[in-house]
């Protein structure tokens, strides 16, 4: 009796690992088959049309390929993929226009790497247009200062006048001197004032096209 139950016991745990193996095997199939429809299907034969409109076939893409343009095909025939014939004049037109974009990508990378973003570039340039103004107004009170000397020494030569009394030379070369270092003076300023303008107009410039990048 007792040898019976565990027969049928025995019988009962096969049946369930039977089931299960079923089960199972079921769900791997079937993820196998779900994956296979999903996977895009590979190129097996590349075909294209020469200027006859007669089709020609390979395993592989040959020049006359690229040159008239050419499909992919799967193994069933059926088209994967459709590119375009290459066209020599329309590539040669579009040269400078690449030759400009690598330049203008080179150029975009240098003011990455000297500047990181735009607000250490705004951060730049309000630092060194505060140096320049410091420049200039150091410059605009030496002016000044070169100026008022000329007033006194221009009344000294007046008192000289005045007299009837000749100029002294120490005078002429004095007013000279003052005159001629005036002149540069102005000049300087006259400088740092467009150098201050197109410090500004560049560090806009570079600004702009970090902000375009961000």
């Amino acid at each position: 009796m007792q040898s019976q139950f565990k027969q049928k016991l025995a019988f009962i745990a096969q049946k369930k690992m039977t089931r299960k193996f079923i089960f199972l095997s079921f769900i791997f199939f079937y993820s196998a088959t779900v994956f296979a429809a999903d996977a895009p299907p590979k190129a097996t034969w590349y075909r294209y049309y020469d200027s006859k409109g007669v089709a020609n076939l390979s395993s592989n893409v040959t020049p006359n390929h690229i040159r008239y343009g050419y499909e992919a095909l799967d193994q069933n025939m059926q088209v994967i993929k459709r590119n375009r014939a290459y066209n020599v004049e329309a590539d040669i037109k579009q040269a400078p226009q690449r030759a400009a974009q690598a330049k203008q990508n080179a150029t975009d990378l240098k003011l990455k790497n000297a500047y990181g973003n735009s607000q250490v570039a705004t951060n730049k340039r309000n630092d060194a247009l505060i140096s320049i103004k410091k420049q200039i107004a150091f410059q605009q009170d030496q002016l000044k200062q070169l100026q008022n000397d000329r007033i006194f020494f221009k009344r000294q030569q007046m008192e000289h006048l005045r007299k009837a009394e000749g100029i002294p030379t120490n005078l002429k070369n004095t007013l000279d001197n003052n005159q001629k270092n005036i002149e540069a003076k102005k000049e300087t300023i006259q400088s740092l004032q467009m150098h201050y303008r197109n410090t500004q107009a560049e560090y806009d410039r570079i600004i702009a096209r970090l902000k375009a990048l961000e």
